[in-house]
């Protein structure tokens, strides 16, 4: 068992956990069937675990049946070992833990929580959110997504969350690589999770346990080889693939990463698709670009 497997088995959040597109038809039902087979196939080729109910999964536009189904069908697909690790954001803690609470009755093995959502609240505020979705009993991955919730988690603020032993670790998404050191300063026992596919390598370096990644939806076997070459320190091996992956992974921090990554699906072979409103379909100049760089990559032998 490598490294990284044997840390999964004792700590589920560890590793690649795959941030799961959701599969729609073409009147844009959800698609379990495909979905099932996607969350198979993403174990098969070698991640660790998928998070659903995500905003890579449209969670925002799922009723309360389709999201519940989508963490029940995630469950059922992953084979033993296999982490699923669903999204349970919501506008309040209340609505939070009903999701959390979801989870933990259909077999999910941890979960993952932003701060509120669209309020803005204090630092009372986000305490009690986590204190009460902490009640269901799941290990909880904290969300850092200040750039869409405006609810900065700090490192201070992290630490005290740890710190009452509300929160197992941190999904970091401000791309800003050096907040891994002050965290990691401020609370040692933290799990630090790569948050954005394009700096995988910089926190795989410092220190990250795990990645909650976008592109292995298109290319999880060479994601998965970047991502354990990063954190391994193998600079030989990974850096290449850093440099021919980047215009890929950059677009997993752009606001069209739900488009972004469904194309490179199509154009692998994967089942990607429409997403559902508020999104309409990508400017043709942007497809043009996702195009070019995902065939690039393809060409390469990446998948």
């Amino acid at each position: 068992m490598s490294e990284t497997t044997a840390a999964a088995a004792n700590k589920p959040w560890h590793g690649v956990l795959v941030a799961t597109t959701l599969p729609f038809t073409e009147d844009l039902a959800v698609d379990y069937d495909a979905y099932a087979e996607h969350v198979r196939w993403l174990a098969a080729n070698g991640c660790h675990g998928v998070s659903p109910n995500g905003s890579l999964g449209e969670y925002q536009t799922l009723d309360d049946a389709e999201r519940a189904k989508v963490v029940t069908t995630a469950v059922a697909a992953a084979p033993a070992g296999f982490t699923v690790m669903p999204g349970v954001a919501a506008y309040g803690a209340l609505q939070a833990r009903r999701w959390a609470e979801q989870a933990a009755d259909a077999g999910a093995h941890a979960v993952m929580l932003l701060p509120p959502n669209a309020y803005r609240g204090g630092r009372d505020s986000v305490l009690d959110h986590y204190r009460t979705v902490a009640q269901v009993g799941l290990p909880i991955v904290a969300y850092n997504n200040p750039i869409d919730t405006r609810i900065d988690l700090t490192p201070d603020l992290l630490a005290e969350l740890h710190g009452e032993g509300l929160i197992v670790g941190v999904k970091e998404f401000t791309g800003d690589v050096r907040r891994f050191y002050e965290i990691k300063e401020l609370a040692p026992e933290l799990d630090v999770l790569v948050g954005s596919d394009d700096v995988v390598l910089e926190l795989g370096i410092a220190g990250a346990v795990g990645w909650v990644a976008g592109y292995p939806n298109a290319i999880p076997q060479a994601t998965v080889e970047l991502y354990t070459a990063a954190v391994n320190r193998d600079l030989a091996k990974a850096l290449p693939l850093y440099r021919d992956l980047h215009p890929l992974l950059r677009w997993d921090s752009k606001t069209e990463f739900v488009h972004a990554i469904k194309l490179s699906m199509d154009l692998a072979g994967r089942p990607g698709g429409p997403c559902r409103p508020p999104r309409v379909p990508l400017a043709p100049e942007l497809v043009e670009r996702i195009t070019v760089a995902t065939r690039d990559a393809l060409a390469k032998g990446y998948r």
